[in-house]
């Protein structure tokens, strides 16, 4: 179906590394793409033709579309909840306007969106499905949400894409994100509020795996698809599981979600100052006050079969990975 250059976004970042990883596994041609760096090797040792570009600088982004391009995963973005929308916006939102222009003009055969169930908002005591309205409430899943309305926008118009939305995705090599907590060994002391809300995860390599098996269906263009797993473990589970997994101390306090927001309030301030993104981000904190449940129906019907459905087994999995 695709005899070209399947070109990767965000090649470098957790998700799209595993995508790369993935893509070359089955022996496509793969364009890795990122900001400009100078280490290589991952890309090197998989075979993988790196190009460097920057979302934010149209003038890098037309070698990305030498020879032969005929498929895109798009997952290169700014993923927390410190930066302000204003600066989330150029990558975010303006990133996804000059890449498809691209696109449209080169006449690919099939974009995928990788995006995020954080364009849904404050969960509603219902799990998220694909039809639920959009309303997010901090900045991140605005930019995530007006990203997606650029390509709704092209769809309307016959552009074959497809909209992807991953809940918190975590796996080997995750050093970013709510999900470095269930990733490796972390010193997470304390369980946010009674810990136990229900929380909806994927496996990287799941991501990976379903958003390549969407972009060989006809069917899915013009569709949007959460990728979750079957189990929803609360809180406290999932942040045990992990401490006995990696070898930490697992947390028996619980820590009032108000006290937290002011600790994180703090946390903020004094990284900001340094220029980095805090481990514990304050308006993440919103999603720990309820269950987080995310349908993955649509997905499962397509055919997709999960490699890691289950999330205890899931994480068991990954301490042997590691050689432990």
């Amino acid at each position: 179906m695709y005899n070209g250059i399947t070109l990767v976004t965000g090649a470098a970042g957790f998700m799209g590394s595993h995508l790369v990883e993935h893509l070359a596994s089955l022996g496509v041609r793969v364009r890795a793409t990122a900001r400009p760096r100078r280490d290589t090797s991952f890309f090197d040792r998989l075979g993988v033709e790196f190009v460097p570009a920057d979302l934010t600088k149209p003038e890098t982004l037309p070698p990305l579309f030498a020879g032969n391009v005929d498929r895109i995963f798009h997952l290169g973005a700014i993923c927390n909840f410190s930066t302000p929308y204003e600066k989330l916006y150029p990558t975010n939102v303006a990133g996804v306007e000059r890449l498809t222009q691209l696109a449209v003009a080169s006449g690919i055969k099939r974009y995928i969106h990788v995006g995020s169930t954080s364009v849904y908002g404050p969960y509603r005591d219902i799990p998220f499905r694909e039809d639920a309205s959009r309303n997010p409430q901090d900045s991140y899943g605005r930019s995530k949400r007006d990203g997606e309305d650029v390509i709704w926008k092209l769809i309307e118009k016959g552009f074959p894409a497809v909209i992807t939305r991953p809940c918190t995705v975590y796996g080997p090599r995750c050093t970013d994100g709510a999900g470095k907590a269930f990733s490796r060994a972390t010193s997470i002391a304390a369980i946010p509020g009674s810990g136990h809300q229900r929380l909806s995860n994927i496996r990287a390599e799941d991501v990976a795996a379903a958003v390549e098996h969407l972009s060989r269906m006809d069917a899915a263009i013009g569709q949007a698809y959460n990728i979750a797993e079957d189990t929803n473990p609360t809180l406290e589970e999932a942040l045990t599981l992990a401490a006995e997994t990696f070898g930490t101390k697992p947390p028996k306090l619980h820590l009032p979600l108000g006290l937290l927001k002011i600790v994180a309030q703090i946390d903020g301030r004094l990284s900001a100052r340094k220029g980095r993104i805090p481990d514990l981000e304050y308006d993440a904190i919103a999603y720990l006050y309820n269950d987080y449940i995310v349908d993955n129906t649509k997905l499962k019907a397509t055919g997709y079969k999960l490699r890691y459905p289950d999330f205890t087994t899931s994480i068991k999995q990954m301490k042997y990975l590691q050689g432990s």
